[in-house]
């Protein structure tokens, strides 16, 4: 019960962060994601054991950059880096080991936290240049929230049928099918409420959120099964680090991101 308590409060407070310095302004926005990047890529670093301190740099300075960066133009580059790294990171789950030598390494933590993190942040921005519409990364989150959560109650209760066990043991079929239905029918009801999209582009907004968060979530379950940890980090108790409560997020922005952007042509 402790246990139970512990971990919903830090849920809790971590819900409340999200949502308020999503929605209150640009300036929490940035800093927040700011601070949670630094986060995320010291324990990915940890996880990967890299040992550059340089990719501090490299990560703030390209943050600062693209924060006040208004033409989008350059930003299918970045899509397109994205890219280069995660399909092959997909294809790392279906091997039974990886291996990367320091620049690798470099290369993997940029594009899979940084420029993750930095698309992440640009979402609100995406629809109108110049305009500020938070309840579209928010949306991102509430869809990963209630697709983890119904993926977890479904597979507890009915999952027979492992997702990909030699990852994630404890992840089915069911739940993920679970979590997906119940993604799609929170889009519908976010479709009611908000006229910023719709309802057709809500739904492929949770597609993509359900099936590329799984698989961040999958790929950062390998990376912690290689390091030999249960979590990330220790900074939420009961949850482990910001990596595990992000990993699912941080893969699937690039592709919201991205069909975002297809809208605004």
């Amino acid at each position: 019960m402790k246990e139970l308590l512990t971990r919903a409060f830090y849920g809790a407070i971590y819900a409340a962060l999200i949502i308020f310095c999503t929605m209150y302004s640009p300036w929490t926005l940035y800093i927040l994601y700011f601070v949670l990047l630094i986060i995320a890529l010291y324990e990915f670093k940890k996880l990967i054991k890299l040992k550059d301190n340089w990719i501090y740099i490299a990560g703030t300075l390209c943050y600062a950059s693209f924060m006040s960066y208004e033409d989008f133009s350059l930003n299918n580059l970045i899509f397109v880096g994205v890219l280069s790294l995660f399909f092959p990171l997909i294809i790392q789950l279906f091997k039974k080991s990886g291996s990367s030598n320091q620049a690798g390494y470099f290369y993997l933590a940029f594009f899979y936290i940084v420029v993750s993190f930095i698309l992440l942040a640009k979402i609100p921005f995406l629809l109108l240049y110049n305009d500020f519409h938070p309840f579209l990364l928010l949306a991102v989150f509430i869809l990963i929230w209630v697709n983890d959560s119904f993926a977890y109650l479904v597979g507890k209760s009915i999952g027979k049928h492992k997702l990909m066990e030699r990852v994630s043991p404890k992840k089915t079929i069911e739940g993920f099918l679970g979590g997906l239905v119940f993604a799609l029918a929170a889009a519908y009801v976010i479709s009611l409420y908000n006229d910023l999209l719709t309802l057709t582009n809500w739904l492929i907004i949770a597609v993509l959120v359900v099936v590329f968060g799984t698989i961040g979530d999958l790929i950062e379950s390998k990376f912690k099964r290689e390091a030999g940890v249960k979590d990330s980090g220790a900074i939420m108790p009961g949850h482990g680090g910001i990596l595990d409560r992000l990993d699912s997020v941080i893969f699937a922005a690039p592709f919201v991101f991205y069909y975002l952007m297809t809208l605004q042509n």
